[in-house]
């Protein structure tokens, strides 16, 4: 159940209870919406309302940070798209806070491809302040690459015998990033004695993930971020009222590093998928029996009447075409 427990401008922060040490926040802001919803949203438009809406979850959160004690760390390369550092200095006028990297990249494995492991994790630059409060953000599924960087990232206050004090971790993710949190904020309350607080702050939701099982036409397991059957933002989920394609989308999020960094490849992902429901269309399938497949608990009377796939489809291929040349 989420309780509302600030709300500055156009940002809300719900507390959503969990049975953990962990405190999990859902937040929704118009940014954070507008990436959900239009995959047209993407290249620096992208990175630059997500930084954006950190700035002000961080302004509305209260979440006792200083800076001669904050690290931004950038799990490579999809943590870049937050923009934590710029965010934080945006909210409080800070200049002086530090800012780490780490690499973390996961691919599928041969033999079986609904296993991950962790590649191109070379690359790190990773220093503490005294009594560090960390402050991370990344795009988490399958939740390897989050594993592997905060295991790595203790390791090293270990060894360089640095407190660590909190950790503050922003992602669109799923119920994975809350499990590997609750494993690092015990690691945490174990090994550094003055250990505060670990803060989880999803945003719009906690999405699901699905796998083989899921009954969907068109899924990439490990990969996608589903509306259906989450725990979202009463916001995010009256947007989907906007537009008949929103609840329809693939995935939340899509591809995080291509949709900053390579766009063409996004965008082709993205018009993949487009192409595929108009396949299904061809197929006979209606617009609310794929409705009923991506967010059944949306209400269908509430989408104007005479939509048909084919069309959504249509519209969805001719805006993104031009991101894919």
């Amino acid at each position: 159940m989420l309780k509302l427990f600030n709300s500055i401008d156009d940002i809300r922060l719900y507390d959503w209870e969990q049975e953990s040490n962990v405190r999990c926040i859902i937040a929704t802001s118009p940014q954070t919406r507008s990436i959900c919803n239009d995959p047209r949203v993407l290249g620096t438009d992208y990175t630059s309302l997500l930084k954006q809406a950190c700035a002000g979850i961080l302004k509305a959160g209260d979440f006792k940070l200083t800076e001669n004690n904050t690290a931004v760390i950038n799990i490579l390369r999809g943590g870049l798209n937050f923009g934590l550092r710029e965010a934080l200095s945006e909210a409080f006028g800070w200049k002086a806070h530090t800012t780490c990297f780490i690499s973390a990249q996961r691919a599928r494995d041969t033999a079986d491809p609904e296993e991950w492991h962790i590649t191109e994790n070379a690359y790190r630059k990773v220093y503490f302040p005294a009594d560090a409060r960390l402050v991370i953000g990344d795009v988490v599924a399958t939740g390897t690459s989050l594993k592997y960087a905060l295991g790595e990232l203790v390791k090293s206050a270990l060894n360089e015998n640095v407190a660590l004090k909190s950790i503050l971790f922003f992602t669109y993710g799923g119920y994975k990033a809350l499990d590997i949190l609750k494993e690092v904020d015990a690691q945490c309350r174990q090994n550094f004695p003055d250990y505060e607080s670990t803060t989880l702050v999803f945003l719009e939701g906690c999405f699901l993930v699905p796998d083989l099982h899921s009954k969907l036409s068109i899924r990439l397991t490990g990969t996608d971020l589903l509306r259906g059957g989450s725990e979202m933002a009463p916001e995010f989920i009256e947007s989907q009222y906007e537009d008949p394609a929103y609840p329809l989308e693939r995935c939340t999020i899509y591809d995080a590093g291509s949709r900053a960094f390579w766009v063409r490849e996004y965008a082709n992902d993205v018009l993949n998928y487009w192409k595929q429901v108009l396949d299904l269309a061809a197929s006979g399938v209606t617009f609310l029996e794929y409705l009923e497949q991506r967010f059944p608990e949306l209400d269908a009377s509430r989408f104007p009447d005479g939509i048909t796939l084919k069309e959504l489809a249509l519209r969805q291929i001719n805006r993104m075409q031009p991101y894919a040349l």
